[in-house]
C-alpha cells in the first residue's frame, strides 16, 4: 500500500548552467528569430528547439509541427502526469491507464515513443514531472533521428539542467483530496567551472476515487563541469518512486460509461503498484572549433515495477455484475544507449550547411513475470464479481496464483544517421536526413524453455523545405517516414507462436505535412498552422480464413489540421492554446474494423489559457480545455462524451516568494479522461483546489 505522508528535511544544495534542450550545440547558421535579448521568464513560448533536429534550431525554421509546454504552466494546477499536462494540445489525447503513461498523437499510439533529453525512455511506468523543465511533442514520424516507432510523433521531456548563478527554491503544495507535497530545487556553484543542481521531494495524495491513494518520491542531482575551455561534462541522475493504488476505472454499459458515482471503484483494497525508476545520463561536449562540435551521450535506465491488481474485464447485464481478473507482475527493465554525434557548419558554392551525423548503439533487457488466478486444481478459486452500483471491495480473490508467463527479452539496435540543414538564400532553406537502423530481438520463454529471435532493418528518410517570403512568416512542407518492427513496441516476441507473426517485415508509416509558422505583434506572439496526412500503410491484420496468419494488408489513416498560438499579446497579457481537427480511421482491415474510428481519438480538441502577469504583485490566469466525443474501443461500441473543463488560478508574488491558488474544473463537470477498453474507462477529476507556495533564495 502507498506509504504514509512524510516530508523529508532538505539539507543539500546544488546548482545549474545549461539551457534546456537535447544538446549544447553550436549556433545554427539558419536565420535567427528577432527575439529580444532580454528573456521574459513569463513568456510561455519555446523559441529554440533541439528535439526536432538534434541541433539548436529556431522553431520557426523546423519544417514539422512541434508543440511545447513548460511544466511550470501546468504544475500549479496540481498536475504531475503527462496525459493531463498535454490535455488540450491539438490532436493529442491521453490513453493512460493506471499502470503507465500512454498518449495518442495525431491518432497513433505513442505509448513507446517517450524520450528523456533525447534518449529513448520506453519502459512501462508513470513518469514524474518535478525534474522536467518542459515537454516537447514533435508531431509525425521521427525515425530519421530517433529510430523505430514514432508513428504519430514523439514526446521528449527536457530535464532541469544545472545553470550557473541560478537561485534555489523550496515549494510547498496542498489541496483537495489530501494533496500535500514538499519539493526543493537547489543550486550552487562550488567553483567557477562547476555548477550543481538537486531536485528532490515527496508528495502524498488521496483521490476522489474510493480507496485510491499514492505517494511519490524524487531525488535528482546533476552536475555541469567545464573541464577545459572546449570540453563540458554534464552528468544527471534521477531516482523516482511512485507507490499507488491501481484504478482501472468503470465499465461501459449500453454504449456509454456506466451511470455510477464517479467515486465508484471495483478493485481490491489490497491492490498496489510500485514503480522504482532510475536514470543516469552522461554527456561530453567538445568544441572542436568555432563551427564544429563533437558530442558523446550515454544513457542508462532501470525500472523495477511490481503490481498486484484486480481489474475489470466485463459487465454482465443479466446479473448486473462487473466481472474481474486478478493479476500480479514483477517487471524489470534495463536500457543502455550510447550516442556519438558530430555537428558543424560549412559553406559550399555560397550555400550554408549545418551538418549532423551520428551513430547510436542500444541494448535493452526486459524481464516480466506475470501471475494470474488459478482456474483449476487445488487452491483455485474464482475472482468475485461485484455489483455495478454497490461494489463490495472487501470481496477479493484469495486463491492460488500461477505463473502465466515468464519471459526474458534482449534487444540490440544499431543506427547511423546524417542530416543537413541547408540555407540556399535569405528565403529558402532545405532540411534532408537519412537513417539506417538494425533491430535484433530475442525472447526466451522460461516456462516452456524455448527461444526465438527476429532481425529487422530499415531506412528512414526525411525531407523538408522552408520558404520565408516575408520576414515574419515561414511556409513549409515536409515528407517523413518511420518503421515499427516486430517486437519493437512493448519489446519482445512470442517464442513458438503459431503462424507467421514473428517473421513479418516492419510496419511502415509516412506523413505529408504543409504549414506556416508566423510571428506577430513585434515577435511577441507565435502561431503555427499545419495540415497533414499520416498513413500506416501495411498495418498488421489477421487472415480471416486462418487466425494464425498475419497479413500486412491493413491501412490506418489520419488527416487533420492544427492551429496553435502562444506568446504575449499586449502589456502583461499572455495567451497559450490551440485547436485540432482530425479524422483518424481504420481504412482497411480483415476483422470487421474497416471504417471505424481509432479509439481514444476525438475529431476535435483544443484549449485556450489567458494570463495576466505583471512582473510583481497580483496575477491571474483562466483557461478552457475542450475535447470532443471519442470511442473507448476500436470496435466503436462505447462512446465517451465530449466535454469542456474550466480552470483558473490567482497568485501574488514578490522577489523571494510566490503564493498562488488554482481551482480545477470550476463548473464540476462530469467527464471521462481516457479509456483502455470498453470496460476500463477513467472518470475525470471533479472540482478541486490546489494552493502552492514557493520561496527563492
Amino acid at each position: 500500500m502507498p506509504a504514509p505522508f512524510r516530508l523529508t528535511p532538505v539539507t543539500l544544495g546544488f546548482s545549474a548552467f545549461l539551457s534546456a534542450g537535447f544538446s549544447v550545440a553550436a549556433p545554427t547558421t539558419l536565420p535567427a528569430t528577432s527575439v529580444s535579448a532580454e528573456v521574459d521568464a513569463d513568456d510561455p513560448r519555446v523559441t529554440q528547439t533541439n528535439t526536432a533536429t538534434r541541433t539548436s534550431t529556431p522553431v520557426r525554421y523546423v519544417p514539422q509541427a512541434i508543440d511545447s509546454v513548460k511544466t511550470s504552466s501546468v504544475m500549479d494546477y496540481g498536475t504531475n502526469d503527462l496525459g493531463t499536462a498535454l490535455s488540450g494540445m491539438p490532436n493529442i489525447s491521453s490513453g493512460a491507464d493506471t499502470r503507465f503513461d500512454s498518449l495518442r498523437i495525431r491518432g497513433f499510439d505513442a505509448s513507446n515513443d517517450f524520450y528523456l533529453d533525447g534518449i529513448r525512455d520506453d519502459s512501462q511506468y508513470v513518469r514524474d514531472l518535478h525534474n522536467i523543465e518542459r515537454i516537447d511533442v514533435l508531431k509525425g514520424p521521427a525515425a530519421v533521428l530517433y529510430g523505430r516507432g514514432s508513428q504519430g510523433g514523439i514526446v521528449n521531456r527536457v530535464s532541469k539542467m544545472p545553470e550557473s548563478g541560478r537561485r534555489s527554491t523550496i515549494e510547498v503544495q496542498g489541496g483537495s483530496e489530501d494533496l500535500r507535497s514538499l519539493y526543493a530545487d537547489l543550486s550552487t556553484d562550488p567553483t567557477e567551472n562547476i555548477s550543481l543542481r538537486l531536485n528532490m521531494g515527496n508528495m502524498d495524495e488521496n483521490s476522489f476515487r474510493d480507496g485510491v491513494s499514492g505517494n511519490r518520491q524524487l531525488f535528482a542531482p546533476s552536475m555541469s563541469w567545464q573541464l577545459t575551455p572546449d570540453l563540458n561534462w554534464l552528468v544527471q541522475y534521477e531516482y523516482s518512486r511512485y507507490n499507488r493504488t491501481p484504478d482501472r476505472g468503470i465499465p461501459g454499459v449500453n454504449g456509454r460509461p456506466a451511470d455510477v458515482g464517479r467515486d465508484t471503484t471495483y478493485g481490491s483494497e489490497h491492490d498496489y503498484i510500485d514503480d522504482k525508476a532510475q536514470s543516469l545520463r552522461s554527456k561530453l561536449t567538445y568544441e572542436l572549433s568555432e563551427n564544429w562540435q563533437l558530442r558523446q551521450t550515454l544513457g542508462v535506465f532501470k525500472l523495477d515495477s511490481d503490481f498486484d491488481n484486480t481489474y475489470l474485464t466485463g459487465y454482465t447485464p443479466a446479473t448486473n455484475k462487473v466481472t474481474r481478473q486478478h493479476w500480479q507482475q514483477d517487471l524489470n527493465t534495463r536500457n543502455i544507449y550510447n550516442n556519438v554525434e558530430l555537428e558543424g557548419g560549412f559553406d559550399t558554392f555560397g550555400l550554408e550547411h549545418r551538418l549532423l551525423t551520428g551513430i547510436e548503439i542500444g541494448s535493452q533487457r526486459r524481464d516480466p513475470i506475470l501471475y494470474t488466478a488459478a482456474t483449476s486444481g487445488p487452491g483455485s478459486s474464482p475472482v468475485p464479481a461485484l455489483d455495478l452500483f454497490n461494489p463490495n471491495r472487501d470481496l477479493r480473490h484469495t486463491g492460488r496464483m500461477v505463473v502465466s508467463s515468464n519471459n526474458h527479452t534482449e534487444v540490440e539496435s544499431r543506427a547511423i544517421y546524417v542530416q543537413d540543414q541547408l540555407r540556399l538564400n535569405d528565403q529558402w532553406q532545405l532540411l534532408a536526413g537519412l537513417r539506417y537502423d538494425t533491430f535484433d530481438v530475442e525472447t526466451t520463454n522460461k516456462v516452456r524453455d524455448i527461444s526465438e529471435d527476429q532481425d529487422s532493418h530499415s531506412t528512414s528518410p526525411r525531407v523538408g523545405v522552408v520558404w520565408t517570403p516575408l520576414q515574419n512568416h515561414s511556409f513549409y512542407a515536409s515528407w517523413t517516414k518511420t518503421f515499427s518492427p516486430v517486437g519493437g513496441g512493448l519489446i519482445g516476441i512470442t517464442p513458438g507462436a503459431a503462424g507467421n507473426s514473428n517473421d513479418l517485415s516492419p510496419e511502415l508509416t509516412k506523413q505529408k505535412e504543409i504549414g506556416v509558422k508566423s510571428d506577430w505583434l513585434d515577435d511577441r506572439l507565435s502561431t503555427t498552422l499545419a495540415i497533414y496526412e499520416l498513413e500506416l500503410y501495411n498495418r498488421r491484420t489477421s487472415d480471416p480464413n486462418d487466425p494464425t496468419i498475419t497479413l500486412l494488408s491493413g491501412l490506418q489513416r489520419s488527416r487533420g489540421i492544427e492551429l496553435t498560438g502562444i506568446g504575449k499579446v499586449v502589456g502583461n497579457w499572455y495567451v497559450r492554446g490551440g485547436v485540432g481537427i482530425q479524422d483518424a480511421t481504420i481504412e482497411k482491415d480483415n476483422n470487421g474494423l474497416e471504417g471505424n474510428r481509432v479509439n481514444n481519438v476525438a475529431k476535435h480538441n483544443g484549449s485556450l489559457f489567458v494570463t495576466w502577469k505583471p512582473e510583481m504583485g497580483w496575477y491571474a490566469e483562466t483557461g478552457l480545455t475542450l475535447v470532443g466525443e471519442r470511442y473507448a474501443d476500436n470496435l466503436n461500441t462505447t462512446v465517451l462524451p465530449g466535454y469542456g473543463r474550466w480552470d483558473a488560478l490567482a497568485g501574488f508574488r514578490q522577489k523571494d516568494w510566490d503564493l498562488r491558488a488554482a481551482l480545477n474544473n470550476i463548473s464540476d463537470k462530469t467527464y471521462y479522461s481516457s479509456a483502455t477498453s470498453a470496460f476500463q474507462i477513467q472518470p475525470g477529476a471533479p472540482r478541486s483546489l490546489v494552493v502552492t507556495g514557493t520561496y527563492s533564495f
